[in-house]
């Protein structure tokens, strides 16, 4: 692999990227994958999953017939185009920035590679006639390529001395964001299988498709209500570590997004009732995927402005409980000494 991206770096000489065009570079990068996250949950919502029935020409062409369910699926094919391209000069963009950083190269690496994840795992989805274990892990992905998108931006915003110095060692405040990333994570995936065992499946009417179902229809209702109530204890967290922070005079750059989050969260919270209570909108529906994908990056966000544990130190010297001093004993008397 080292071999590789030194090829690579010897063929992009020519040109140098400043920190400040390739930080550019790396949001317009997070921007694009955030943004196909919005159009494909627009695909599934308006049941247009397999208006294009084959991959990756669309009925045999290479251009989609014209009915609006082959034309919204084709078109979210056509945006991956701009989206690679922008996660490709992400990462050669980090191979030609100067001063060169390695840890840039490698997290941005992960962009394009996860983009070709998704165009192999949508043409499996297809094929799979959106089978929800195909649609689940197609949504899932998106959401780890947003992980690294983030952590780009985050590292590419600051020099290696800050990266390395920015807010360690409130090991409590550190463990805790991480901790909420993880909720945040288990509360999308319920999410996920939330809308697989819902009425949105992806398809057209008359086009079958295999939801997720264990409970027949109970089955719905069932992982509606387990979603609810990962997605409650997630607000609920966000809003103690919140407190957490100001409590322990945080930074106000950490500050600001679990700010952020909490609002996002209450907005969720409000827009996820509404939607169950008109049952499922599909306009509901996809501004609650777009909350859910903002929320993520807000605590993916919260989490990297945190920084890493700050080992303890081996001379740092260890606490030991309080001891009464030791007197010496004055030597016994007899009587007639």
């Amino acid at each position: 692999m080292h071999e590789l991206i030194e090829r690579a770096r010897a063929r992009t000489d020519g040109f140098t990227v400043t920190p400040s065009q390739y930080l550019v570079l790396a949001y317009v990068a997070l921007g694009a994958l955030t943004l196909i996250v919005w159009t494909g949950a627009a695909v599934r919502l308006s049941g247009s999953g397999l208006g294009c029935p084959t991959w990756p020409k669309c009925y045999g062409s290479y251009y989609p017939p014209l009915n609006s369910h082959a034309v919204v699926e084709f078109t979210n094919r056509l945006i991956t185009v701009p989206v690679v391209v922008a996660a490709g000069l992400a990462w050669v963009g980090a191979l030609r920035r100067r001063p060169y950083r390695r840890d840039l190269v490698w997290l941005s690496g992960l962009l394009p590679l996860g983009v070709i994840g998704q165009a192999v795992l949508g043409g499996f989805t297809v094929k799979g006639a959106l089978d929800y274990g195909w649609v689940m892990g197609h949504f899932a992905l998106s959401m780890l390529i947003l992980v690294a998108a983030v952590l780009l931006v985050f590292r590419a915003s600051r020099e290696r001395e800050t990266v390395a110095d920015a807010q360690r060692g409130d090991r409590v405040l550190v463990r805790s964001l991480r901790a909420l990333v993880g909720l945040g994570a288990l509360a999308i995936f319920a999410g996920t299988g939330a809308t697989a065992a819902g009425p949105h499946a992806g398809g057209s009417p008359g086009q079958r498709i295999n939801r997720l179902s264990f409970d027949g229809r109970g089955t719905m209702d069932f992982v509606i209500h387990r979603h609810a109530e990962i997605a409650l204890v997630f607000a609920l967290a966000a809003v103690a570590v919140w407190l957490l922070a100001r409590r322990r005079a945080a930074a106000p750059g950490v500050q600001r997004p679990l700010t952020v989050l909490c609002v996002l969260l209450a907005v969720q919270g409000a827009v996820g009732l509404d939607q169950y209570e008109t049952h499922l909108p599909t306009e509901l529906v996809w501004v609650h995927v777009v909350l859910a994908s903002c929320c993520w990056v807000a605590a993916i966000w919260s989490a990297a402005l945190a920084g890493a544990l700050l080992p303890r130190r081996r001379d740092e010297p260890v606490p030991r409980p309080l001891e009464r001093p030791l007197v010496p004993a004055e030597p016994l008397r007899f009587p007639g000494n």
